[in-house]
């Protein structure tokens, strides 16, 4: 199921986690533990501003069955995710529901082919939203495209389209969304075996107001247990990030954002600690 192209999601996804996977403005701290009957335990505390929240999780792993539970504290809803692998071949099969919220179902449908994959998903309600995706090729070079439709209006909600070129230590993308309103670059070269070092460019622009977004970016593994990154936009937003694994998989993640053009605002701090004891 991995050998390929790979979902429409995936495309210029690597790029995309350089620059924004674990950049965090809040604080948060999450305990993750294993009981003996394969259930995975987490409980996370998140602080933004003056106002606090937290979840509780689990998750169970039966043959191809995966169970996710997750209590949110916030908004007082449950969320339920139920993934079967293989109900027929090559397929997974998401089952997603939030109680109370009754109009919250939804289900989707995977299948992956050596050189295509195809995604549905359906809410469950009366008037159902239907998303589609769909990529051709190979893990090398992926083309595809996703759209929305919703039934009540009869219109596209959504349509998006995409191409990737994928290579051991690089990969490039070209995305067109918003309804073609926007249009997105990215490359991305990695430095180390580990793909934990790398640099990575990306420019977006939005033709409705004429304008142009271009990041830059960067990972270095210090050593084995630390990483720091950065990046830097063109609208002078600047963005650090320093993670160290203090104990065997459990991590300390420390990020702030600076803007260079008004030096006078307060910057950004987020500060992450998740223990898996």
């Amino acid at each position: 199921m991995n050998t390929g192209p790979g979902l429409f999601s995936d495309i210029g996804k690597k790029a995309k986690d350089l620059l924004t996977r674990d950049y965090i403005s809040d604080h948060k701290f999450s305990v993750s533990t294993n009981s003996a009957t394969g259930i995975a335990l987490t409980s996370s505390a998140t602080k933004k501003g003056g106002l606090s929240s937290g979840d509780i999780g689990a998750v169970y792993k039966y043959k191809n069955t995966l169970v996710d539970i997750k209590l949110d504290t916030e908004s007082n809803q449950i969320a339920t995710t139920l993934t079967i692998i293989d109900i027929v071949p090559s397929t997974k099969t998401i089952a997603s529901f939030k109680l109370p919220n009754s109009k919250s179902g939804k289900v989707e449908v995977q299948y992956f082919h050596n050189h295509a994959s195809l995604t549905s998903a359906v809410a469950l309600t009366e008037t159902p939203t239907i998303d589609v995706s769909a990529t051709i090729g190979t893990p090398t070079f992926v083309i595809g495209a996703e759209a929305g439709y919703e039934s009540s209006s009869g219109t596209l909600t959504k349509y998006t389209a995409g191409v990737s070129i994928n290579k051991p230590d690089s990969s490039a993308s070209i995305v067109l969304g918003d309804k073609g309103d926007t249009i997105r670059a990215s490359y991305i070269h990695h430095l180390d075996a580990s793909k934990k070092s790398g640099a990575v460019g990306e420019i977006t622009r939005r033709f409705s107001t004429n304008e142009n977004t271009f990041t830059v970016g960067g990972s270095y593994a210090v050593d084995s247990l630390t990483l720091v990154k950065a990046k830097l936009n063109n609208h002078g937003k600047l963005g650090a990030l320093l993670q160290h694994e203090i104990i065997p998989k459990s991590l300390v993640t420390m990020s702030s954002e600076l803007d260079t053009r008004a030096l006078d605002r307060n910057p950004k701090f987020g500060l992450a600690l998740a223990l898996k004891p």
